[in-house]
C-alpha cells in the first residue's frame, strides 16, 4: 500500500486510552493536515473509476417528477438539484449519473435513493432528511460515490450498501439526529452473494451523536475506515462482524464509549486492524486477527488523526464543494 502524503514528516505517535492521552517514542511518518483532499478517493477509484454523469450537459431540476425523470433516463446525465424536492418511497438512479445539489441548501426529503444492479453513479452535497426506508440505497451496484451530503431525522439506514455491491466511497458526509447510520452487508444469511465484495472506504465523514453503524460491516475486506470524526455516538462507533475485515485508520473519536467492536447483535465475530486512532474520552478500539484484513490496493492521502476534528468539521457537509 502507498500512502500520498504532502510534505510528510517524522514525528512521535500519541498511545491514547479512553482518558489519558500519553506520548511514546513510535517513529511514524504523518502527513501534515494540509494532506486532506475533496477529490474521490478509495474504493470507488477502482473497477474502472467512478465519472457519474461525467461531462454531461447539467440539468437542473427543481420538482420530483423532474429529478426522477432524469435520474431514471438512459446515458449520462448530470443533475443540479436545486431547492427542497419531496419525495416518496426508494426511487431507482439509472446508471452513469451525477446528482449533484445546487449550493448549500438542495434538500430531498421524505423519500430516497435507490442505486440498484446500476454502475458509475454520485451523490453529492445534497440535504438528506425525514426519509421513510432509507436514504440512500446500494445494492447489486459498483463504482458508487456518496460525498459532501448531510443526513439526518431518517426512518432506515442513511447510507445501506449491500447485497454483493462493491467499489463504492463515503466520504465528507455529516451524519446527525439519527440512530443507524450505515450497513455494508444486509444479512448473516448473505455470505454466498457478498464474500469478496462489499468493499467500501469511509473517509472525512462527520458522525455527530449518531447512534450506530459507522459502519456496521459484513464480509466485505477491507472495509477502509479513516480521517472520520466521531463525537457522541451512543452505540458504537465502528463494528465488524462475519468474519470481515476492517481497517480503521487514524479517525478521531470525542466521547464514544464503544469506538471499534469485533462483534454486534446476533452477528458473529469479524476482523479488526486498527492503526494511530485518536481517542478523547473514550473506550478503547478491540483488535482481532489484524493479519486477516486485507491489504489497501489503492494510493491515499491520510491526516494524523489528531487534526481530523478541525479537519472533518470544518470540510463535511454541503455547501464546501
Amino acid at each position: 500500500m502507498t500512502l500520498l502524503r504532502r510534505f510528510p514528516v517524522l514525528v512521535a505517535a500519541t498511545a491514547l486510552t479512553a482518558t489519558t492521552l500519553t506520548a511514546v517514542a513510535v517513529p511514524q511518518l504523518l502527513p501534515t493536515a494540509s494532506a486532506s483532499t475533496y477529490a474521490l478517493q478509495g474504493w470507488a477509484t477502482q473497477g474502472g473509476g467512478t465519472t457519474g454523469g461525467g461531462s454531461a450537459a447539467a440539468v437542473t431540476v427543481t420538482t420530483a417528477s423532474a429529478l426522477i425523470s432524469n435520474m431514471q433516463a438512459g446515458g449520462a446525465r448530470v443533475i443540479r438539484v436545486s431547492g427542497t424536492i419531496a419525495l416518496s418511497g426508494m426511487n431507482k438512479v439509472a446508471a452513469n449519473k451525477t446528482i449533484i445539489g445546487v449550493g448549500s441548501g438542495a434538500t430531498i426529503t421524505g423519500g430516497g435513493l435507490n442505486v440498484a444492479n446500476v454502475s458509475n453513479v454520485i451523490i453529492r452535497n445534497v440535504n438528506f432528511r425525514d426519509w421513510d426506508d432509507d436514504a440512500v440505497n446500494v445494492q447489486y451496484s459498483t463504482r458508487v460515490w456518496v460525498d459532501h451530503n448531510n443526513f439526518s431525522h431518517g426512518y432506515d439506514g442513511a447510507v445501506d450498501v449491500k447485497r454483493a455491491s462493491d467499489y463504492v466511497t463515503v466520504s465528507w458526509n455529516k451524519f446527525s439526529n439519527h440512530d443507524k447510520v450505515g450497513l455494508v452487508g444486509h444479512s448473516d444469511d448473505n455470505g454466498a452473494e457478498d464474500r469478496g465484495k462489499l468493499r467500501v472506504t469511509y473517509y472525512a465523514n462527520w458522525f455527530d451523536g449518531t447512534t450506530q453503524r459507522h459502519p456496521r460491516v459484513r464480509f466485505g475486506n477491507p472495509v477502509h475506515v479513516f480521517n472520520n470524526y466521531y463525537r457522541g455516538n451512543s452505540g458504537y462507533g465502528v463494528a465488524s462482524t462475519c468474519n470481515a475485515g476492517v481497517y480503521v485508520e487514524r479517525n478521531y473519536f470525542e466521547s464514544v464509549s464503544h469506538t471499534v467492536v469485533a462483534q454486534t447483535g446476533d452477528s458473529p465475530e469479524g476482523n479488526v486492524k486498527l492503526l494511530n486512532n485518536y481517542l478523547v474520552g473514550s473506550g478503547t478500539p478491540v483488535s482481532r486477527n489484524a493479519a486477516s484484513v486485507a491489504a489497501i490496493p489503492y494510493s491515499y492521502t491520510v491526516d494524523a488523526a489528531e487534526n481530523v476534528k478541525s479537519i472533518v468539521t470544518g470540510g463535511a457537509g454541503t455547501g464546501k464543494i
